[in-house]
């Protein structure tokens, strides 16, 4: 068995009793990939990364999106994906919006940064929401994108070296987008850097020792 492979789509990952994940499918007992990348296999989990690509969404990914248009129901946002995410009216206004009585732009305006998730998938354009804990628009931190494809490498382990090393508070799309808030600029300027080493990097299994050295020697 052989972990971190390169694949092709079509290629076989493993056979055996495995569950299939991101960009990959299951045939008989065997584990494909449906995608240009790096496999992985996590305890009985099999998942491909691919090396380019933007955002695919999927039901319950937390995301960071910027409101580009609304209309009397909803508002459109991009979500660095090939598809808009759509937020709508009763999201916020609840069952008994009316749109000849509740103006969107008084809730959300166009060029607002908001943290989401991703409701239904079923549709063409996903649903989001901004329903729930800690949800809704972003008022204030740096906005820093990476490829979506390198968004797991931002581990929880990582993000806790980071955060620790620089007294930042980092909040991470499943879309690529990520959001910065720190008190002091020189801690803002680390956690920048870190970030963007992670967005830089090719597949490296010594990455986060190699961020921890970087902050350790910019402190």
């Amino acid at each position: 068995m052989n972990e971190n492979q390169f694949v092709l789509p079509g290629d076989v990952i493993v056979t055996g009793d495995y569950r299939p994940e991101q960009n990959v499918i299951l045939e008989g007992n065997r584990l494909m990939s449906t995608a240009t990348g790096f496999s992985e296999i996590k305890d009985d989990l099999v998942t491909v990364t691919p090396l380019t690509g933007l955002y695919t969404p999927k039901t319950d990914d937390l995301v960071i999106g910027k409101i580009v248009s609304h209309n009397a129901l909803s508002w459109e946002v991009d979500i660095n994906s090939y598809y808009s995410g759509i937020l709508t009216a009763s999201d916020i206004f609840g069952k008994d919006y009316s749109p000849s009585r509740d103006d969107l732009s008084l809730k959300l305006k166009t060029g607002d940064i908001i943290l989401a998730r991703i409701a239904n998938v079923n549709s063409r354009d996903p649903l989001i929401t901004i329903t729930g804990e800690n949800l809704g628009r972003i008022d204030s931190g740096e906005l820093i994108k990476i490829s979506p494809t390198k968004i797991p490498r931002l581990t929880g382990s990582v993000i806790q070296t980071i955060e620790a090393s620089t007294n930042a508070t980092i909040t991470v799309g499943q879309n690529g987008l990520i959001i910065l808030k720190c008190d002091n600029s020189t801690g803002l300027k680390k956690s920048i850097a870190s970030i963007k080493m992670i967005g830089m990097a090719q597949y490296d299994a010594n990455l986060e020792e190699k961020i921890q050295r970087f902050l350790d020697e910019n402190n």
